[in-house]
């Protein structure tokens, strides 16, 4: 499934810890690995420089780009040669690019860049190329959980029963044969969407509908992992999806979570804090995003 593997890094701890997972994959799946560092020109040379650098600004900024991509090279096994290129751009239009041109399978990227402040910048480059990129996006955090990289054991597939959610699960059903890891698909019941007050309580029939309802979507992806002989659970519980999912991780060693995401909406921007990007953020494990957009028809 994934022939093909792009690492963009900044040089940054979440970066290499996403190269160390891209490099995993690529062992398993016999896939190339390619690195890249792109020179961000709209903010090098102060807000009104545009593309225009000095040489020595530039040579300067090169040079520092390949030591981080010669970093990443030392730092990983990969199952062959590395392939490495620096670009010079804005980082989001260079990586998709690449994508592109060399008809990359996969992309794994760190979800904190080198900002300097510490922090998490809604916005960055990696939630960008989430929003854009029509292949799956592996985001990962430098935590004492990713510090693993293979073999994945446990993969938690959340679903809510769309076409969104659905485009995670050919992904995560290959990834689990790949490792004989084990496949857990859950269904948040939604508490958030239908109560209408702290003292409201929902009708028992209600819920009993929306769990049974949950129960049909998630034996749905347990029989496709079935059908690649992956062990399988299913679990269905009631509240909120971001929170229950991150806690559903924790509890059960999950080493590796896999979500669709609705990509860009038909007025070509990002669901701002959809539960997809809550996971990315927040999640100490891994997250592959599987951008669902051309399953339903958006256009890019």
């Amino acid at each position: 499934m994934f022939d093909s593997i792009l690492v963009p890094t900044d040089g940054s701890e979440h970066a290499t810890r996403a190269a160390e997972h891209g490099a995993a994959l690529a062992r398993a799946f016999g896939a190339s690995l390619h690195v890249i560092a792109v020179i961000d020109t709209r903010t090098a040379g102060g807000p009104f420089s545009g593309d225009d650098l000095e040489d020595e600004t530039l040579d300067r900024m090169t040079a520092d780009a390949e030591e981080t991509v010669a970093a990443i090279t030392d730092a990983v096994d990969a199952a062959g040669a590395i392939q490495t290129t620096i670009r010079k751009g804005d980082p989001v239009d260079e990586i998709c690019a690449y994508r592109d041109d060399h008809d990359v399978d996969l992309i794994a990227m760190g979800t904190h860049g080198r900002t300097g402040v510490g922090r998490y910048l809604a916005g960055s480059v990696t939630e960008s190329v989430v929003r854009q990129a029509d292949v799956p996006v592996l985001t990962v955090r430098a935590t004492d959980r990713s510090r693993d990289t293979a073999p994945y054991d446990d993969i938690l597939v959340p679903t809510d029963g769309s076409t969104p959610a659905a485009a995670a699960v050919e992904p995560a059903c290959e990834i689990a044969a790949q490792f004989d890891a084990r496949v857990h698909a859950l269904n948040v019941v939604n508490l958030s969407n239908i109560a209408t007050g702290s003292e409201y309580t929902l009708p028992k029939d209600l819920i009993e509908s929306l769990e049974s309802q949950g129960e049909k979507v998630t034996e749905r992806i347990a029989a496709r992992a079935r059908e690649s002989g992956v062990e399988t659970v299913t679990r269905v519980v009631s509240g909120f999806p971001a929170a229950d999912i991150l806690e559903y991780a924790d509890e059960n060693g999950i080493d590796l979570i896999a979500m669709g995401t609705a990509g860009r909406t038909g007025l070509n921007r990002f669901l701002v804090g959809s539960t997809t990007e809550r996971i990315i953020r927040h999640a100490d494990m891994p997250v592959l995003a599987v951008n669902a957009r051309d399953q339903r028809g958006d256009e890019a």
